[in-house]
C-alpha cells in the first residue's frame, strides 16, 4: 500500500498543485490507516472494505481524536480512494457510503445584560477618545454589528433621524442595521462634541477615526474593547468585539424577538447560523431553573 500512498502524493502535487502542507497531512492520514490495517492482517487495496474505513475512523475518535479532525481524515481517505478506483488499482470505493461524522457546535459565550451595561456605563469620561469609545460600545451592542462592519461604517450611511445604518457584511452584502436610542444618543455626543477634535486634513467620513484622524483598525477596536474592560473591572480576555453581538443576539431571543428578525437584523444568510442562539437561551434557562427550582 506504501507504494501506492507515494503514487497518490506525488498525484496531489504535481497533477492537483497541492500545498506541500496538506500532502504532508494527507500522506500521515493514509499511513496511518495503512499501519492499522496491517495489525488486521491486511495489506492489499483491494480487500478494504466500508467497514474497515468506519472501524478506523471510530478507533481515531476512541483515541480522542476530535470529529472535526475525524471529518478530514475521511477526506483523505475518500480522495485516495477515488483515486485508486479512477487508476483501476481496485474496484469500487469503499468511503463514498461513510457519512462524515457532525461536529460538535460550541455555543457562542454571552455577557449578560448587567455585565454589558457595566461595560458601557464605566465608559463615562469627558475626552474625545471616551466619547468615541462609548459610542464604539453603544454601537456594537445595539445594533449587532461585526467588526469589520463597525470600522469601515461611514458619516453617509448613519441616519439618525431613523434610527438606522447601512452596513456591508460578509459576501460584501449590505443591510440596514436598527441603532437603539441609547446608541444614537452616544453616537450624537460624539459626532456634536468629540469626533471633530480628532479630525484632520486629510480625514475621511469614516464614523470612528483614530486620534490621529485616520480609519480605525479592526486591532485597534479590539485593544480598546479590552482596555475599557480591564477599566470596568472585567476580564479583558474574555471581552471581544463579537461577544457584544452574540449577546444582542441573545438578549433580544430571551426578551422575545422572532428568530428571523434577528437572522436579518445579524446578516446572516443561512436560519440555520441563527440557530444557535436558541441553544444559548435553552442553556440559559436550564441554569436558572436549576438555580431557583426547589428540586431542580
Amino acid at each position: 500500500m506504501i507504494p501506492l500512498i507515494d503514487n497518490f502524493i506525488l498525484h496531489l502535487a504535481t497533477e492537483r498543485g497541492l500545498s506541500a502542507r496538506y500532502q504532508v497531512t494527507v500522506r500521515i492520514v493514509l499511513e496511518k490507516f495503512a499501519a492499522w490495517l496491517q495489525t488486521k492482517g491486511k495489506t492489499e487495496v483491494r480487500a478494504v472494505g466500508t467497514m474497515d474505513l468506519t472501524d478506523f475512523l471510530a478507533q481515531r475518535k476512541r483515541d480522542g481524536l476530535a470529529a472535526s479532525s475525524v471529518r478530514l481524515e475521511l477526506v483523505a481517505l475518500r480522495i485516495f480512494f477515488r483515486w485508486l478506483n479512477a487508476r483501476r488499482h481496485r474496484e469500487g470505493d469503499p468511503a463514498e457510503p461513510i457519512l462524515a461524522p457532525r461536529v460538535d457546535k460550541h455555543l457562542p459565550d454571552t455577557m449578560n445584560e448587567s455585565d454589558v451595561k457595566r461595560l458601557i456605563e464605566s465608559v463615562n469620561g469627558q475626552t474625545p477618545l471616551d466619547r468615541r469609545d462609548r459610542a464604539i460600545i453603544e454601537l456594537f451592542y445595539a445594533a449587532g454589528l461585526r467588526l469589520s462592519e463597525l470600522v469601515n461604517a461611514r458619516l453617509e450611511n448613519l441616519d439618525t433621524e431613523t434610527g438606522f445604518i447601512r452596513v456591508t457584511g460578509k459576501g460584501n452584502k449590505t443591510r440596514l442595521a436598527p441603532v437603539g436610542k441609547a446608541a444614537l444618543e452616544a453616537l450624537a455626543i460624539y459626532l456634536e462634541q468629540a469626533r471633530q477634535a480628532l479630525v484632520k486634513a486629510r480625514t475621511q467620513s469614516w464614523i470612528f477615526i483614530s486620534r490621529r484622524g485616520g480609519q480605525l483598525s479592526i486591532e485597534r477596536v479590539q485593544e480598546l474593547l479590552k482596555e475599557r474592560a480591564a477599566q470596568a473591572g472585567m476580564d479583558p480576555a474574555r471581552i471581544h468585539p463579537h461577544l457584544l453581538r452574540h449577546s444582542f443576539a441573545t438578549h433580544l431571543l430571551s426578551h422575545g424577538a422572532d428568530l428571523r428578525v434577528i437572522q436579518e437584523m445579524l446578516g446572516h444568510a443561512d436560519i440555520a447560523t441563527t440557530q444557535i442562539y436558541t441553544h444559548v437561551d435553552e442553556r440559559r434557562l436550564k441554569a436558572m431553573h436549576k438555580q431557583f427550582h426547589p428540586r431542580g
